[in-house]
């Protein structure tokens, strides 16, 4: 299939606000992506006497991915080469992206969870999950840009310890590729802790030959971890970033303090050369979370955009990782944001005071931006009817670009000051603090 001339007119991003730097992504990957094959493309996975290897027309191909709906000319242009899908929903679409700029796709296959109805004791709704899994395949198990079947997205950590049913439901669909698609590998994805999950993945997943982890703090040792267990087959990281919410320490009053956008790199670059890098005889890749933003424990916690699609750190980072060579336009750095008051648990109504330490690499002007919210924060993140997290009107009284006056509010409860860092190359930064405000009507969250 020969690259689509219409690529040339996708010149506006809507999530960007630097078109020109999409325009020039685009053309660039226009000009650098090879024409692509008739149908589709081999994928396999190979031991050899250097460890197992992922296979792609017969060359070594090493999985520098990401997940999320962000810029794929974005993806491209850093380095990138895959991306993941956690569904099938847009695989359409995702697939012309893939074809545009030279990427292939980790294609999800959701699968029922618990919480939302499904039943893996229940003959019916499983029979009708493998029916519609095998008709996405037999859409697309002919695109040439397809790399691996992903089988669900923890679905098991809904399920009681020990019970098989998930497992079997994972090799049904993983057995049905194999039949309708030999050409392309099954992988199904679990959450941390992989320990107890990876005897029964072995035991009752013959047909899967990948195993997905998830993992965040602690993605350095999670291969090693994983082959401890009994694992045997190859493993990609297909979800990493900064510690999770669940593995953060709460204040008193039950919000999770977030790092930096400066700081969440050092555990980019940790899980990449520990989880990854450090064990290619077992791993074959990974995907970066998220490509793209969204509301989960924060606004800002697991994104590696902002909503306006200016990119933070985490990208440069990965870039680096990618390619070997840093950014020509680096995000600015956030060193520190803290009060200067000795008190994060304030009266009503309340003056603090934020101060502010941030720079840019290229010397480039920065402008900054204060917002005061209310804190989403809920364990498993924001749900749909949750308070919308947009500022709290007259809260800010005075900024600048080493710090901001603000007036807490009259309602008791939980808050984030955000500081939002901004260079003219797309690049920004971010960083909130947890605060609090005394009063009777507050309830610690939990």
């Amino acid at each position: 299939m020969p690259p689509r001339i219409r690529c040339l007119v996708l010149v506006k991003c809507t999530r960007c606000a630097f078109p020109t730097l999409v325009i020039s992504s685009i053309l660039l990957c226009w000009f650098q992506t090879p024409a692509l094959a008739d149908g589709p493309v081999r994928v396999e996975v190979r031991k050899t006497a250097d460890g197992w290897r992922l296979l792609r027309d017969g060359k070594p191909y090493f999985i520098k991915g990401a997940g999320g709906d962000a810029s794929k000319a974005l993806l491209a242009q850093y380095g990138g080469n895959t991306f993941r899908t956690w569904g099938a929903g847009h695989l359409s679409s995702d697939f012309e992206d893939a074809h545009r700029f030279g990427l292939t796709v980790i294609a999800g296959l959701w699968l029922g969870h618990k919480p939302n109805g499904f039943d893996y004791h229940n003959a019916n709704q499983v029979a009708r999950q493998l029916a519609r899994c095998r008709e996405i395949v037999l859409q697309y198990r002919n695109d040439p840009a397809l790399l691996i079947w992903a089988i669900g997205n923890e679905m098991e950590d809904d399920e009681p310890p020990g019970d098989p049913a998930v497992y079997q439901a994972i090799e049904n669909i993983a057995a049905m590729i194999k039949t309708e698609d030999t050409n392309h590998p099954t992988m199904t994805v679990f959450a941390e802790v992989i320990e107890n999950k990876t005897p029964l993945f072995e035991k009752y997943c013959p047909d899967v030959d990948i195993l997905g982890i998830n993992a965040y703090a602690s993605a350095p040792t999670a291969g090693q971890r994983y082959r401890k267990a009994g694992g045997s087959r190859p493993y990609i990281i297909t979800e990493f970033g900064p510690p999770g919410q669940w593995e953060t320490k709460k204040t008193s009053w039950g919000s999770v303090p977030e790092a930096s956008s400066t700081g969440k790199t050092d555990w980019y670059r940790k899980a990449y050369l520990g989880g990854v890098l450090a064990d290619k005889a077992f791993c074959l890749g990974s995907c970066a979370f998220l490509w793209g933003f969204k509301t989960e424990a924060s606004p800002t916690w697991y994104g590696m955009f902002l909503p306006d699609g200016s990119k933070l750190a985490a990208v440069d980072t990965m870039s680096e990782l990618w390619t070997g060579k840093p950014v020509a336009n680096p995000c600015p750095k956030i060193n520190s944001l803290k009060l200067a008051e000795a008190v994060d648990h304030t009266d009503p109504g309340a003056i603090v005071h934020a101060q502010l330490d941030a720079t840019s690499s290229n010397d480039d002007p920065i402008q900054v931006t204060w917002e005061l919210q209310h804190d989403l924060y809920h364990y498993r993140g924001a749900p749909d009817n949750e308070e919308d997290a947009s500022p709290i009107p007259g809260a800010i009284v005075g900024t600048s670009d080493k710090g901001a006056t603000i007036k807490m509010p009259t309602n008791p409860g939980s808050y984030r000051l955000y500081a939002y860092v901004r260079t003219g190359h797309s690049g920004s930064a971010v960083a909130n603090l947890c605060l609090s405000v005394r009063g009777s009507g507050f309830r610690v969250q939990g």
